[in-house]
């Protein structure tokens, strides 16, 4: 991407291709994970990052209870991002975690990945990140992002300051290295999930907003690909009802859920149960809002350049699959 994040023709298809893992399983092919594991039950990789937004996932796993569903999951942990779905369509998970705006370019050029439902939502949970000395979004010269949702998020936050996105140099980059670019003072600011946005906080910045304060929210779908799915609804069912029912325990108990992350990756249970609060974790199907809401996205990638053509949403978004199989 170049250095305004402005990206040309393919520059997101070329950044997706990099896939970064850090094993919580055995790699393999999608065939080879879809055999029978533990006890006879079908092993299945779910990918996803690595930050409080996956709490539901961690208690599942902490407690057993994909297990007790019949299934044996193996969460996949990626450096986020597209990571999680470029797992899918790379054949080393069948399921992964990703926010609407991340998974949108990658359905454009893969186009057999499939949004099965939402597991949670957020418009607080990105937060804006300022350098110490930077009061007000005029005084940005330069800021860092991620791909997809912090891209989009990063361009929504200066238009709505009535910013030119193209007046402000952009900087791709993952969220471990952005709070010491901030402190290094090479970026005025970012827009990140925590434990990034408190990092930065805590290295010369200052949280100065949240996304919803500039009409911002995301969702997070579970996603599949259609190959593995057209063989494993049942299985895919069972795994997405484990995610609802976490999902309702999360809510119940935020330091439980928070103790679990540690367990299962380690993240503070302190932070962790502070910002859970902050993500409204509850399941359900696709609805004609994310139709919507992922037209906007994609106009925006159009716009960008950096996808060539829209996705198929009526086809790659499973409206009415989680009432079918999940409920």
């Amino acid at each position: 991407m170049r250095a305004d994040g402005i990206g040309t023709r393919g520059t997101l298809i070329a950044a997706c291709a990099a896939l970064v893992l850090t094993t919580a399983c055995t790699a393999g092919s999608t065939d080879e994970a879809s055999s029978v594991g533990a006890a006879g039950k079908p092993t299945v990789r779910v990918a996803l990052g690595v930050d409080a937004s996956y709490a539901p996932f961690y208690l599942a796993k902490e407690r057993g209870m994909f297990d007790e569903a019949g299934v044996h999951v193996e969460l996949v942990q990626t450096e986020g991002g597209p990571a999680a779905a470029q797992a899918v369509t790379a054949g080393t998970a069948q399921m992964s975690a990703n926010a609407d705006s991340t998974a949108l370019p990658l359905m454009a050029t893969s186009p057999g990945l499939r949004a099965l439902g939402v597991f949670q939502s957020s418009d607080r949970y990105l937060k804006v990140v300022l350098r110490d000395g930077v009061d007000s979004p005029r005084q940005i010269r330069t800021m860092a992002s991620i791909q997809g949702l912090g891209l989009y998020a990063t361009h929504s936050y200066l238009r709505h300051h009535g910013i030119d996105p193209k007046a402000v140099k952009i900087v791709q980059s993952s969220p471990p290295e952005i709070p010491g670019m901030l402190e290094r003072g090479s970026i005025d600011g970012y827009i990140l999930f925590e434990p990034w946005a408190a990092k930065g906080a805590a290295a010369g910045g200052h949280i100065a907003g949240r996304i919803g304060d500039f009409g911002v929210r995301y969702v997070q779908w579970l996603l599949a690909d259609r190959s593995w799915l057209k063989d494993n609804e049942d299985v895919a069912g069972k795994i997405f009802k484990v995610v609802a029912e976490a999902d309702r325990l999360v809510g119940e108990d935020p330091t439980a859920a928070a103790k679990a992350a540690n367990e299962q990756v380690k993240l503070p249970v302190d932070q962790t149960a502070k910002v859970l609060p902050e993500i409204t974790f509850a399941s359900r199907g696709i609805n004609d809002s994310d139709v919507a809401e992922s037209r906007k996205i994609v106009d925006f990638l159009l716009t960008q350049k950096l996808i060539k053509k829209s996705p198929t949403l009526d086809t790659t978004l499973l409206k009415g699959w989680y009432e079918q199989h999940a409920r």
